[in-house]
């Protein structure tokens, strides 16, 4: 399908408003002729159709001017990030190459550019960007950290340009991206703004109404909470200006995607979320005075007002291992409400917004080592004067120990530097270790030696004929790789053993001699042997001879009296199989889809919801790897997607059967007499229906109670819902 650009009227005018207001912001860090030939380029790449539009429609040259503006206001980003922006269209159709960009524009914007090339063709592996794996691989594939605000910006303008797109399966895609990797990203880089952005329009996309709930309360509250507030700091304002302090206030109300952090934590409704808001009070005075002005103002406001003593933070006596520094206090303002207050001075509440403080450490996002300094720095360099030279130099040494590579399903493992192909193999499974020849990375076949690099592709290649050996214990690197090796060994060391006890057996046989455990045993420990398994070893390689065991066997057997007892060989027909198989049930003959069309997969249904044929269902991957299908509605299903969706696969049913389900139906009502009989009478008339259990409990003229049924699909569960609602008495019919 032809999706090349054609300019709108409206995407013409938008295009030379947008680059003339990019042209000023960034105008005064550009060269003399980077403004025309950038022009010129996307110009060229429009008429020579080399630039298509997205997935979503959207003009990718209106998108990356937008990107452009937002880095520069939001990030302070500036010319070589800004260039690279504007020209990664022309890069991607082809128009022009990351060499030529370096010739024309400078290194430091070819190598921005060949970042984002690199990210590119990590996403073209289809990852699974949940994981914090794959988070890792792509700062050490960034090679410039401007790469990663980059990718931050154009993420959320992105989010900012699908509200209003139809492809809803990739306004999801996309939207649990940006919660899952690029928010926390933002976080940790001090962006607050862009990453509150991030996640509130990802709880839009993806949790309309629990959004849209919030908004509206807060929308109905607004005037009252401005109103509260200007009463809550006019008498502070007094009493600090008369103490001769200099400061000024700011309030702030939390996040839309906080608030429902925090009603889902606390389980409670948008009303028991008390400190929707917090106000900060920020002073201006000489570093010596710093913290006795804040503690003097924290003396104010708590004779004010009562504050709640197990809420109060420190971080001014001994500040935070960041360097955070603040004073936290919740007070009981008017009206009885808490009102959460913050007291800094000019230069902590600086070193705050800057991303030093990074807030990360104490909500919830996991620090990764010496990560943590890396990341800390990034604002501080932008800000820099110097800042862009800095970064040229800044080079990202944090996994020098650990590698990622690819399975061809997107997923990403982590294994120490100098891991091989049949480390990888073994950490997959047991048996694909076992049987491993060798492997296909990045579509070359190689060796079960070859060592892994990060960001390679793996497809572990095996056979049936191929069995672990000793020499594999110096190719693995992990020690898991090796605990597998040496059991498989032992375990194949086992089985030969048998065949060659079966074939010393034989051997007796043949010569009419009776082997007895007991006198083998002896005849082990004469020829010299302690283990058995040592013994069996050496017949299997022919070490040992095995005429000279049976001598030493019949010597040992001559010396010993014949046993006697009851030898006598018993019929068969004494021996009676007593079979124990259960009772056969329905089988689960209904067909569901898994994944990329795939049928005949092996799954369970989810106790939890209980789903069948008819739901809309998906795929859950469990640690031991089975699948369990649950109701896109479960109770469990948001939590599911939220903490695993690297885990999550399509499901569907494509074709009925004789299956049977069982499903769980509460049932609420006046408890008058003989509505049982009623409610039991509309189920045992339909011949398709099993009631297999009831179980009733009345109270104050209530009563309450579950009925489980065998039914074979959602059309007859509905019908069978909608006639006992029309059971005199009845109040509430639902599905558990």
């Amino acid at each position: 399908m032809n999706n090349m650009i054609e300019f709108s009227p409206a995407e013409k005018a938008d295009f030379s408003k947008l680059y003339s207001t990019l042209k000023e912001k960034v105008g005064t860090s550009l060269l003399n002729n980077d403004g025309l030939r950038i022009r010129r380029h996307l110009m060229q790449a429009v008429e020579q159709g080399q630039v298509s539009r997205d997935f979503f429609g959207l003009n990718p040259i209106i998108t990356s001017l937008q990107t452009a503006i937002l880095a520069v206001d939001e990030i302070g980003l500036r010319r070589d990030a800004v260039l690279a922006i504007m020209l990664n269209p022309c890069v991607e159709g082809g128009l022009l190459s990351v060499d030529g960009v370096s010739h024309d524009y400078g290194s430091s914007v070819g190598r921005i550019l060949h970042g984002l090339q690199r990210i590119k063709e990590l996403y073209k592996k289809n990852p699974v960007v949940e994981s914090e794996n794959f988070r890792n691989l792509l700062l050490s594939f960034a090679e410039d950290m401007r790469v990663i605000l980059i990718m931050i910006a154009d993420r959320v303008n992105l989010m900012r340009q699908i509200r209003d797109t139809e492809n809803m399966s990739a306004k999801q895609e996309v939207s649990q991206e940006a919660a899952y990797l690029y928010a926390p990203l933002a976080h940790k880089l001090g962006l607050y703004k862009l990453k509150s952005e991030l996640e509130d329009l990802s709880l839009k996309y993806l949790e309309h109404d629990a959004y849209y709930h919030i908004k509206e309360k807060l929308n109905a509250t607004k005037a009252a909470r401005d109103a509260y507030i200007e009463n809550f700091i006019a008498p502070i304002e007094e009493k600090l200006t008369n103490a001769g302090l200099k400061f000024h206030m700011k309030g702030r109300t939390k996040s839309i995607h906080s608030i429902w952090q925090k009603m889902k934590k606390q389980k409670c409704p948008f009303e028991g979320v008390y400190d929707l808001f917090a106000i900060r009070i920020i002073i201006d005075c000489p570093p010596e005075e710093e913290k006795q002005q804040c503690w003097k103002t924290f003396a104010i406001i708590t004779d004010m007002y009562t504050s709640n003593p197990k809420r109060m933070r420190d971080w001014l006596s001994v500040p935070k291992s960041n360097g955070y520094e603040s004073l936290h206090i919740t007070v009981k303002g008017p009206e009885g409400k808490w009102v959460e207050v913050q007291i800094r001075t000019e230069r902590m509440d600086e070193v705050a917004e800057r991303g030093v403080a990074a807030h990360w450490r104490y909500k919830g996002v996991k620090a990764d080592g010496n990560m943590d300094e890396w990341l800390n720095g990034i604002r501080q360099m932008l800000e820099n004067t110097s800042g862009m030279e800095a970064m040229n130099e800044f080079k990202m040494d944090l996994y020098d120990d650990e590698i990622y590579v690819f399975t061809p399903k997107g997923d990403l493992l982590k294994f120490p530097k100098g891991a091989t192909v049949l480390d990888m193999a073994y950490h997959i499974h047991s048996k694909v270790g076992n049987q491993c020849t060798g492997a296909r990375i990045n579509n070359k076949v190689v060796t079960f030696r070859q060592e892994l690099h990060s960001g390679d592709q793996v497809e572990i290649l095996t056979s049936t004929t191929q069995f672990p050996k000793q020499e594999w214990l110096a190719i693995v690197k992990t020690s898991r790789a090796k605990s597998k090796i040496r059991l498989a060994i032992k375990e194949t060391q086992q089985k030969e053993a048998i065949l060659v006890k079966e074939m010393l057996e034989r051997k007796f046989h043949n010569k009419k001699i009776v082997m007895e455990e007991s006198i083998m045993m002896r005849a082990m420990k004469k020829l010299g042997y302690k283990e058995a398994s040592e013994f069996y070893r050496d017949l299997a390689s022919e070490t040992l001879d095995v005429a000279s065991v049976i001598d030493k066997y019949i010597e040992l057997q001559q010396g010993d009296k014949t046993p006697t007892g009851d030898n006598q060989a018993r019929s068969a027909e004494e021996f009676v199989l007593e079979d124990h198989l259960p009772a056969t049930l329905t089988s689960n003959d209904d067909v569901l889809v898994i994944g990329k069309d795939l049928k005949g997969v092996d799954y369970k249904l989810a106790h939890c919801c209980n789903p069948i044929y008819g739901d809309d269902v998906f795929g859950f991957v469990t640690v031991s790897g089975g699948i369990k299908i649950h109701r896109t509605d479960c109770p469990n299903a948001n939590e599911l997607r939220r903490r695993f969706g690297y885990r999550i696969v399509k499901a569907k049913w494509s074709g009925k059967g004789a299956s049977q389900y069982q499903i769980t139906i509460r049932i609420i009502g006046n408890d008058d007499l003989g509505i049982v009989n009623n409610l039991t009478s509309i189920i045992s008339k339909d011949e398709k229906l099993v009631l297999r259990s009831i179980n009733i409990d009345s109270h104050d003229g209530l009563f309450r109670g579950n009925l489980v049924i065998m039914m074979s699909d959602t059309n007859r569960l509905e019908a069978l819902i909608k006639k006992l609602r029309t059971v005199k008495g009845v109040k509430q019919v639902e599905r558990l």
